[in-house]
Parts: C-alpha cells; sequence; structure tokens
C-alpha cells in the first residue's frame, strides 16, 4: 500500500540555513539547466564553424526559430509552474499520493497538448516565417531547423511536467542527471549530422534541429524511468490513469495558464525585437544595393543578437535554476503553513543572486567580451556589433537575476496571474515599443535596440521587488 499521508513537513527541503537550503536545490538545477541551454548555445559554436555565408544564415535563422518554439513548446511547457507548486504544497502536507496525482494529470495533458501544438506548429510555419524573417536565406535556414525541432514539442512539454514534480518534493538533481545525457547526446548528433561527420550526410543547421529532436526524447526517456523506480511508485504511483481528475488538472492549469500566457507574452515580444532587428538587416542591405554594392552581405545585426542571446541565455538559465528552487522553497513553506520562512527564502536567494551573477556579470560585460565573442564567431563584422550590446547587458546581468528569481518565487507562491500582467505590459508598452524606437526611429541600430532591453529588466526587477515586498502572496490558496 501507498502511504498516502505522512506528517505535514516530514521530509521537506525547508530545514535549516536559508542560504545553504537554496544552495542546495539551486546547484543541481543549475547545471541541469545549463546543459539543457546547451543543447541550444552548441548549436551557435557549430554553426560558426560552416563556411560563409552559411555560418551567419544559420546563426540569424537560430534566434527566431527557438522563440517560434518556445511559443508552441514553451508556452505549454508552462504547465510545470501549476505542476511544481502544487506538488510541493501537497508535499508539505504530507499527502505524498496527492503529490502524484498532479504529476500523472500533469503528464497526460502535455501528451496530448504538444500532438496537438506540434500540428499546429507545422501548419502555421508556411505563414509564419516569412513575417518575421525578411532575409530569404535565413528565412530557408530557419524552415529546415524548426521541420525537426517541432517534433520535440511534446517531449519538452512532458519532460517540465516530470522535472515540476522532482523540483516540487526537492529532488532536482533528477532533471540534472538527465538534463546531462541528454546533452551529451546532442552534442554527438551535431558533430554527426551538422558536418555530415561518421558516414552520416551533412545536414548544415537541419541536423542541428534533428539532434535536438532525438536528444530531448531521450531526456524525457530518463526521466520516466526514474520516476518507475520502486519509491516513487509506491509513494506517488506516477502512472495510475486512475488518479486522472478534472478538478486536479483544471487546478495545474488554473496556476499555469496565466504563465502561459506570460511565455507567449515574452516570447512575442521577443520574437517582435527580432523582427526589428532583420528590419535593420534588411534596411542595411537595401542601402549596400543603392550605393552600388553586389548584395552579398551577411546579416550581421541579427547573427549579433543571436550570439549576444546564446550566451546570455547561459546565464539567463542559471538564473532561472535559483528562481526555480525558490519557488519550490516558498511552495513548500507555504504548505507548512510559515509565510515568514517563504518570506526569508525570496530574499535569501536574490542576496545570493546579486552576489554570484554580479560576478558572471563582470566576465561577460567587462573583463571578458571579447574572448567571449571570438569563441562563438568568426566572423570580425558580427563581433564587432555584437561587443557593445554585451557589454551593457553583462553589467545589467544582477537585476536580469533579480527580476527572475523573484518572479519565480511569485509562481511558487501561486501569483501567477500578476507576473502575466506584468510581462504583458511590459513587453508590449516598453521592450518592442522602445527598440523601434531607438533602433530604427532615432537611428541607434542595435545599441539603440538593446538598450530597450535595459530599460525592460530595470522596470521588471523593480516591479517584481516591489510585489515580493508587500507579502500578500502569501495568502494565495492552492
Amino acid at each position: 500500500m501507498a502511504p498516502t499521508h505522512i506528517e505535514p513537513g516530514q521530509n521537506v527541503v525547508t530545514s535549516g540555513s536559508p542560504a545553504r537550503a537554496v544552495l542546495r536545490l539551486a546547484l543541481p538545477t543549475v547545471l541541469a539547466m545549463l546543459s539543457q541551454s546547451v543543447v541550444n548555445e552548441i548549436d551557435i559554436v557549430f554553426f560558426a564553424r560552416l563556411p560563409h555565408p552559411e555560418s551567419s544564415n544559420a546563426q540569424a535563422a537560430l534566434l527566431p526559430s527557438l522563440i517560434l518554439l518556445w511559443m508552441f513548446g514553451g508556452s505549454l511547457s508552462a504547465i510545470s509552474v501549476g505542476t511544481q507548486a502544487i506538488t510541493a504544497r501537497r508535499f508539505a502536507e504530507g499527502k505524498l499520493d496527492e503529490a502524484g496525482a498532479v504529476l500523472v494529470n500533469s503528464w497526460v495533458f502535455s501528451l496530448l497538448a504538444g500532438i496537438a501544438f506540434t500540428a499546429i506548429g507545422y501548419l502555421s510555419l508556411p505563414y509564419v516565417l516569412p513575417l518575421i524573417i525578411k532575409v530569404p536565406a535565413v528565412q530557408a535556414a530557419a524552415g529546415s531547423y524548426l521541420k525537426w525541432r517541432l517534433l520535440g514539442i511534446a517531449s519538452m512539454a512532458m519532460t517540465f511536467s516530470y522535472k515540476a514534480f522532482f523540483d516540487g518534493i526537492g529532488r532536482t538533481y533528477v532533471h540534472m542527471v538527465s538534463a546531462i545525457v541528454m546533452n551529451a547526446m546532442n552534442v554527438l548528433l551535431c558533430v554527426t549530422l551538422i558536418f555530415g561527420n561518421f558516414g552520416a550526410p551533412r545536414m548544415g543547421i537541419a541536423g542541428a534541429g534533428m539532434a535536438a529532436f532525438v536528444s530531448t526524447w531521450l531526456g524525457l526517456g530518463i526521466m520516466i524511468v526514474w520516476s518507475a523506480l520502486p519509491t516513487y511508485r509506491r509513494d506517488h504511483r506516477p502512472f495510475h490513469l486512475g488518479k486522472l481528475d478534472r478538478k486536479v488538472t483544471w487546478g495545474i492549469l488554473r496556476l499555469s495558464i496565466p504563465s502561459a500566457v506570460a511565455t507567449i507574452a515574452v516570447m512575442t515580444g521577443f520574437l517582435l525585437f527580432s523582427v526589428i532587428v532583420s528590419i535593420l538587416d534588411s534596411r542595411t542591405h537595401a542601402q549596400i544595393l543603392a550605393a552600388g554594392g553586389s548584395g552579398g552581405t551577411e546579416p550581421v545585426n541579427s547573427a549579433a543578437t543571436t550570439v549576444i542571446v546564446g550566451i546570455l541565455k547561459l546565464t539567463f538559465t542559471a538564473c532561472l535554476a535559483f528562481g526555480t528552487s525558490t519557488a519550490t522553497l516558498v511552495s513548500q513553506s507555504l504548505g507548512e503553513g510559515d509565510a515568514r520562512k517563504a518570506t526569508r527564502f525570496g530574499w535569501v536567494s536574490v542576496r545570493l543572486g546579486l552576489l554570484i551573477f554580479g560576478a558572471v556579470g563582470l566576465l561577460e560585460g567587462v573583463l571578458l567580451p571579447q574572448k567571449i565573442l571570438a569563441f562563438v564567431t568568426e566572423s570580425p563584422a558580427v563581433a564587432d556589433a555584437a561587443l557593445w550590446p554585451l557589454r551593457m547587458m553583462g553589467v545589467s546581468t544582477p537585476l536580469i537575476a533579480v527580476g527572475m528569481i523573484l518572479t519565480q518565487a511569485l509562481f511558487g507562491a501561486g501569483n501567477s496571474r500578476f507576473v502575466m500582467v506584468v510581462e504583458l505590459v511590459l513587453h508590449f508598452t516598453c521592450l518592442v515599443p522602445m527598440a523601434w524606437l531607438f533602433g530604427i526611429t532615432l537611428g541607434y541600430g542595435l545599441i539603440g535596440i538593446w538598450t530597450a532591453a535595459i530599460l525592460y529588466i530595470v522596470l521588471l526587477s523593480g516591479t517584481m521587488t516591489w510585489k515580493f515586498a508587500r507579502g500578500d502572496w502569501a495568502t494565495i490558496r492552492i
């Protein structure tokens, strides 16, 4: 028989030093999410080894492609917000079987919705790509990449369901193991398929898409096998379909839908941000033609933006890992009925984030930007275009950490609607219009476009700090 209930507060991960508790959960999550991020970031490095202009076209195609992927798969993966928050509450309350019921309802919904979203993605691709990418060669590269990556939408969503469950019960190391193995497979397949090694056909950017698709399903398989271990089968029964319940599913979705809307807002905002950069490239291209040039120019600004985002995404991922761990600690503390402990975990995580990511930002923005760029691009024009925006974003890294950590803390508390409203407002009244104003209208180019991103970061971190300090999130019942 499954021990469906234990004493509330037993086996929670909120005991001991707050800083130690944050680090104990965050470090495996950081390793896992950095490994996960490398699934995409390794592509930038490999693309840089392709001949010109194929390399720049591939790099320029990668960012809008990933944004599209995340609009479909990422919005669906927002189910992790509700899954993690409710799992952590039920676990802290001692209701082990109910925590398992959350996982069952989450992964079944992710599987079915993932199939539907994959179909929608393929049907919309011929219409969306011409709207967001203005350079034909880049558009073709994005299409060849996404035809494989879209096959990983269902695996992405289900992986987030399992990750949210394990994170919610404090077993963050499970996703770490899965992600490391998955990433190792992705690197091997990229080397094989992008360049045509070991007798495989040379696929270029399409090979990266296929490698990522295969490796994400491998990572999901590892987590499914882990959840089938005797301890989890006994305590949580994660495959018992008799636990499917509309009320449980709706409880998950009630917290996750605002997060999904926020994800769509974020991805739409950054997609439009990418479109503005692409427009900057197309205007540069037109100017070269008007001046009597050959027209064979690289999409420098788009490639530079992809490179910058690729570098910063490793930082974003680590910040998100700290935030995810904070969400577990906040939610479990509230499940124990201790709002003061939940608040303490939030501020301790912010202080750790400022310290750690302040050092990271110093390296990215001040000490090593040229060396970092030399590693990820072999195009001098792309490196020159990316240098000052990378410096600006590196210096802003501590604020990025604050915003992302407190956003996740509010998710853990169940306050996802507030986050949704903030993201909608900031993306469509700040990031996008300011990028157009500074970059296109006022003519400051790529530096002006990235200045809008700095303004967005300042407003996001300030708003989340204000909300968390109010403390009204502690009364939300889930």
